[in-house]
């Protein structure tokens, strides 16, 4: 047993007042309200505004004569940090940053914490060496670093082997809701705690010959964990069946439901999917956090310019706004922060939804159900009877769905919907095929924001980007090349807080086109050319491109990213303005 040297007890508060730091009335003032609130002393001198914690964490490590790590930077070694476990992490702030076979490196965010010393040290069995390191970023490391990846592999395993025993009633085990100690609940809920802990949008199940593929989209891109053994899915899929109330026994049709859950104290809707496949049945799981507020429209990443002209168009009394872009580039995010906007108590809002995402509050949110026959067009038909200001339609799929919102435009409503396409322009193209007439779309349309998300750069780990010849010769074709010799681009080299990627988060890329009489009259004779003509000449027009080489420019996103945005719509890179370089740049 290893006894941990005696540390002398500091105090804080003494020393900071002894080096003139703070006042003794300050001091005394914040001791009093520690004592209220129960926090560090340090945390309260910060929150009080009487220390600076950056002058306070500078102060300790010359003080304390330990070094001060800032975790942002630092590369974690996961084997090495999981020697302490995370309840005692947690508990005592603390994080274990390297290990010899002499002593241990540990960062405390309070390494005045005697207790928390002595017990690191008793559970460590080896001498500690203190760094004192920022308490946010210690608690975000945590999260990141305390995956539940291996718990979730060994409640597979015990799952499996329960299975294996031939004498178990699988069917008695997904039906008892009461047995949260029953390893197929276990195992969901690490699934969904580590989905949630992580920020991921989906869940994939998908079985194959002699595994289980279980992955998780974070920031759009799909990361995998393998689990042997087929046996346990079946288990998960059957008790994800009951939750979400469909039939255990349909093997051979897709199903779809939903279902709620808590975790770690947020409110998650769960929207499930299955769909048979050659070893079983693929289930994916789209997380909705109904916890989180509804984001505002300044926190969208739209240029604020662009916003301006945006936040104008959902406040006009009538006429219809199409949020338009591929399955996945936020365009529901893009309208319920816009009926966020709008929803006062003297505007009736009305939304047609398939399905509902998120609950909004004096909104009258309508769910498309095809079965019964309650679809667009219908509930579209019924709203129009309820004197709505606003009407939300989640897509435009059909032509009589287009018809009816395009007519309720013109006769003194505002419409906002979706519609899927690449960009802007080809919206309208898009509506004329779903036969459309031009003089109804000319008439109804005032506007069209196109949009796509782009990864941001790791801020933890950002560094100069070296670009290649492919990406030189890109940026050549969309600006001038003195321009981009003036600015610098970035890229994350990977780090334990963005999962090895270099990416951390996303954010939204927009064109906005507005339409004018020009435009409107090209629609009337629905001409589609003259349309795209007219409208990339528009001066208050800035596609995705430009749009995406800002970001780049700003250290916003790497070219990288830029340029898979502007994938697709090259076409019209020959014939833009040149791009604005970002503030700063």
């Amino acid at each position: 047993m290893v006894t941990a040297p005696r540390r002398q007890k500091i105090r804080i508060g003494d020393l900071l007042v002894q080096n003139r730091v703070i006042s003794e009335a300050q001091l005394e003032a914040a001791l009093a309200e520690q004592k209220k609130s129960g926090r560090k002393l340090g945390r309260v001198l910060v929150d009080l505004g009487l220390v600076d914690e950056d002058q306070l964490l500078k102060f300790l490590s010359k003080q304390l004569d330990i070094p001060l790590i800032d975790l942002k930077h630092f590369k974690f070694n996961p084997e090495t940090v999981r020697l302490l476990p995370e309840t005692h992490a947690r508990r005592y702030r603390a994080m274990v940053l390297n290990a010899s076979a002499a002593d241990v490196l540990v960062g405390m965010a309070d390494p005045t914490d005697i207790f928390g010393y002595d017990e690191i040290t008793r559970i460590l069995q080896k001498p500690l060496r203190l760094a004192l390191v920022r308490e946010a970023d210690l608690l975000r490391a945590i999260d990141i670093v305390y995956r539940r990846t291996e718990e979730i592999s060994n409640l597979a395993e015990e799952l499996g082997e329960e299975l294996a025993e031939g004498d178990y009633d699988l069917a008695q085990l997904v039906a008892e809701e009461g047995a949260v100690d029953a390893p197929v609940v276990k195992l969901l809920q690490s699934m969904f705690e580590d989905a949630v802990q992580v920020n991921a949008s989906d869940i994939h199940i998908e079985p194959d010959e002699n595994l289980l593929r279980i992955r998780q989209r974070i920031d759009g891109v799909l990361h995998e964990q393998i689990i042997e053994g087929r046996r346990v899915a079946s288990a998960l899929v059957t008790r994800l069946k009951l939750m979400s109330g469909l039939d255990i026994s349909e093997k051979r049709l897709p199903q779809d439901g939903r279902f709620s859950i808590r975790v770690k104290d947020r409110s998650i809707d769960v929207r499930v999917a299955t769909m048979p496949i050659q070893f079983g049945e693929s289930v994916v799981l789209r997380l909705l956090d109904q916890s989180n507020n509804l984001l505002e429209l300044g926190k969208l990443g739209m240029p604020e310019e662009m916003r301006k002209r945006f936040e104008h168009l959902i406040q006009l009394p009538y006429g219809m706004v199409m949020v338009t872009g591929p399955t996945g580039s936020g365009k529901t995010t893009t309208l319920y922060a816009a009926l966020n906007f709008i929803n006062k108590s003297d505007i009736k809002i009305i939304s047609v939804e398939d399905p509902i995402e998120y609950r909004l509050s004096r909104i009258n949110q309508v769910q498309v159900y095809a079965r019964i026959g309650l679809d667009f067009t219908r509930v579209l038909r019924n709203a129009l009877r309820q004197d709505p200001d606003v009407i939300m339609v989640g897509e435009v799929r059909d032509h009589e769905t287009a018809e009816i919102a395009l007519r309720a435009a013109m006769t003194g409503h505002l419409v906002l919907s979706t519609v899927h396409t690449n960009d802007a322009i080809t919206t309208v193209s898009r509506l004329l095929d779903m036969g459309a007439e031009g003089y109804l779309i000319a008439a109804g349309l005032r506007a069209v924001v196109a949009q796509r998300l782009v990864r941001r750069i790791c801020d933890a780990c950002m560094a100069t980007a070296k670009l290649d010849a492919n990406q030189l010769a890109w940026l050549k074709s969309v600006a001038p090349a003195a321009q981009i010799a003036r600015m610098q681009f970035h890229h994350g080299q990977g780090c334990t807080y963005c999962n090895g990627t270099g990416y951390r988060g996303r954010i939204g890329v927009y064109e906005l086109l507005e339409l004018d009489e020009a435009l409107t009259d090209a629609l009337r004779r629905s001409n589609s050319s003259e349309f795209a003509q007219l409208a990339q000449q528009k001066k208050d027009f800035r596609p995705f491109v430009l749009c995406a080489l800002d970001y780049a420019a700003g250290g916003i996103t790497s070219v990288e990213e830029a340029m898979r945005i502007a994938s697709g719509i090259e076409k019209y890179v020959d014939e833009l303005p040149a791009a604005q370089p970002a503030a700063g740049n």
